[in-house]
């Protein structure tokens, strides 16, 4: 499978694929382990960009023999890395200048086809070669086996001692400079050839001074064997030790025995020695296996938290957006935590990476069908705006104003817009409505001379505020302000033109007072609210009734949302851990939120109460 098939297609956040591990597996303290070739990979991460990575595939090409499987197992993911984020920022550029995802067609990229070619190449001669190594292995195989064979006849046949010692000695330097031989014969063709050697020196009575001076070179080479072992207790890297060991026992095998009495003296000393590195080697791996089993842990709780979305909830852009840093924030944390065991790494990368897409394939359905939504918004926001300017230069005032403040309140129940039309639209209705009312107040002047003389009252309240003395005690001060806006309340309408600037300032007064005096934000918006709710209440028609019905409604929707939201927040919460630094800042993002959303909570509640009190008035 091509890595470029395993990498995880996150549209945020994009989340690399967990590379491959090889499995950590027992390792053999039998007494003649057999040789393990160490892998110095190169750093293949300098790498910038996909041509880098091809000049490198080109140079190991040129010498397939000595290529590093690691090392282009490596290239070959980095590749496909570069290659999908090319394709990602693509298809990112192409969305962003008006196209549909459904059109996105990638370019042709011949720096892959020319990538998969020289991989060919290299993997043919790869082949190749291999083919020739087992080839030579059965050819050196069928060699050794000859060998074992002449020594039978030295040993069974002895004629001339000084002839068959020399042949002995040369059929040992021709077993010496034979390596390869197939890896399942290794042991047993050791162990014979070790027989007939040994029944050499014990069974042929050649030359004591012979066999005494090749027992004492032997022993002094197995000594300092011995002593080369034993250093590699004190060895740091376990791994380099057990790599060292395996060519100490090679050169051990390969030399002669020694003196019968201290054959089993020798070689318990050098088995000794093996067994203490086999030990700690084995102890390395099995403290990797308890970390991979600690990562697997880890990463299933975060593939849990993702799956436990509840789509439902999500209704509006700020749901979304937020639930769109949760995600990538446990992207980022997964990036943290390190490989799983072998046989479940893959697994659990592809349940995350499953959860990720189903994340953001409704997130692509929910904005797209809001994009949907949008246009129909815009066309029935242009119909009201035809009707509003039908209407504007009519002087059935009375009429008129009834129509366009119904057309105004059908506004508000149409949903938004995309941004890009959104103040270009609502500035045409606007200007429609304002040219009609405007029209009106002039030809109404009666009423247009209270709402000048209100306004008076208005900017003498905001006077009051401005004066206020800042020294009055703050029980005093705080009662004083409620005064000044529950007769704020009191006074009627202003002209039109001058509504929203008297409101600001007012409030801004208000604010900056309430601030001095620390009262809560809180606080502040439920005192602003239960201003509003008495304004509408005290009309005291039909409709006020209806006004606050519908805003109780609405907080009542509000609060069971949030409740939900919250409930969310809290269960996630149960599943992380704030072991990393990372995980300890996401959970503190999480604990934020829950803090805020029980506040907010706390505030619909008031509001609702306001609404209760002054319905009962």
């Amino acid at each position: 499978m091509d890595t470029q098939d395993t990498n995880l297609p996150l549209e945020e956040g994009k989340l690399e694929e967990d590379k491959n591990v090889p499995e950590v597996s027992e390792v053999k303290t039998e007494e003649t382990p057999v040789e393990i070739k160490e892998v110095n990979l190169p750093a293949v991460a300098a790498l910038q960009s996909k041509e880098d990575v091809l000049i490198r595939l080109k140079e190991l090409a040129v010498d397939a023999k000595n290529a590093e499987k690691q090392e282009l197992d490596s290239l070959k993911q980095s590749f496909y890395k570069l290659h999908k984020a090319q394709q990602e920022a693509a298809k990112k550029k192409f969305l962003e200048e008006g196209g549909e995802e459904e059109a996105f067609v990638p370019e042709v990229d011949t720096t892959e086809a020319e990538f998969k070619s020289v991989m060919a190449t290299i993997k043919e001669k790869r082949n190749v070669i291999t083919a020739e190594q087992e080839k030579q292995k059965e050819e050196n195989l069928q060699i050794k086996l000859g060998i074992i064979e002449k020594l039978k006849e030295l040993v069974n046949y002895p004629e001339d001692v000084n002839k068959a010692y020399n042949d002995f000695k040369k059929l040992q330097q021709e077993w010496n400079e034979i390596r390869l031989v197939p890896q399942a014969k290794v042991n047993e063709l050791w162990k014979s050839y070790q027989i007939y050697v040994e029944k050499f020196y014990d069974i042929i009575k050649i030359n004591n001074e012979f066999r005494d001076y090749d027992f004492k070179k032997n022993l002094e080479i197995k000594t300092r064997l011995c002593v080369a072992a034993e250093k590699l207790a004190d060895e740091p890297d376990v791994v380099s030790a057990f790599h060292q060991l395996q060519k100490l026992h090679q050169e051990f095998r390969d030399t002669g025995p020694v003196n019968k009495e201290l054959r089993d003296e020798i070689w318990n000393r050098f088995k000794a020695a093996s067994t203490d590195v086999n030990r700690r080697h084995q102890q390395h791996f099995e403290e990797l296996k308890e970390g991979e089993q600690k990562n697997l842990d880890e990463k299933t709780v975060i593939c849990e938290i993702a799956e436990a979305i509840e789509y439902e909830s999500l209704t509006s852009f700020t749901a979304w957006e937020n639930k769109t840093q949760e995600i990538i924030a446990l992207q980022n944390k997964w990036k943290t935590i390190g490989f799983a065991p072998q046989k479940m790494n893959v697994k659990i990368f592809e349940r995350f990476r499953a959860a990720c897409d189903e994340f953001f394939k409704r997130k692509g359905e929910f904005f797209k069908k809001i994009k949907e939504g949008m246009n129909e918004n815009l066309e029935k926001k242009k119909a009201l705006c035809e009707q509003a300017e039908a209407l504007k230069e009519s002087t059935d005032w009375k009429e008129t104003s009834e129509l366009l403040t119904k057309i105004q309140k059908e506004w508000k129940t149409i949903g938004p817009v995309s941004k890009k039309h959104s103040d270009a639209i609502w500035k045409r209705f606007i200007e429609a409505c304002d040219f009609f009312f405007e029209q009106k107040n002039k030809a109404t002047s009666s009423q247009r001379s209270v709402e000048v003389e209100n306004m008076q009252k208005k900017k003498d309240l905001i006077e009051k505020l401005a004066t206020l003395d800042e020294n009055l005690e703050a029980n005093e001060a705080s009662n004083l302000i409620r005064e000044i806006i529950k007769e704020w309340n009191s006074i009627g309408h202003v002209p039109f033109k001058e509504k929203d600037k008297l409101y600001k300032q007012f409030h801004e007064w208000v604010d900056k007072h309430f601030d001095r005096l620390n009262v809560s934000a809180t606080s502040r918006k439920l005192n602003n609210f239960r201003s509003n709710i008495n304004n509408v209440a005290g009309q005291g028609d039909k409709g006020g009734a209806q006004t606050l019905y519908r805003e109780r409604e609405k907080l009542v929707r509000s609060y069971d949302s949030m409740k939900n939201e919250l409930k969310t927040y809290e269960n996630n919460l149960g599943f992380l851990t704030s072991s990393s630094k990372k995980g300890n800042s996401l959970v503190t993002e999480l604990n934020r939120k829950v803090e805020k959303l029980r506040a907010d909570l706390e505030l619909v509640l008031e509001k609702i109460k306001v609404i209760d009190e002054s319905a009962k008035q």
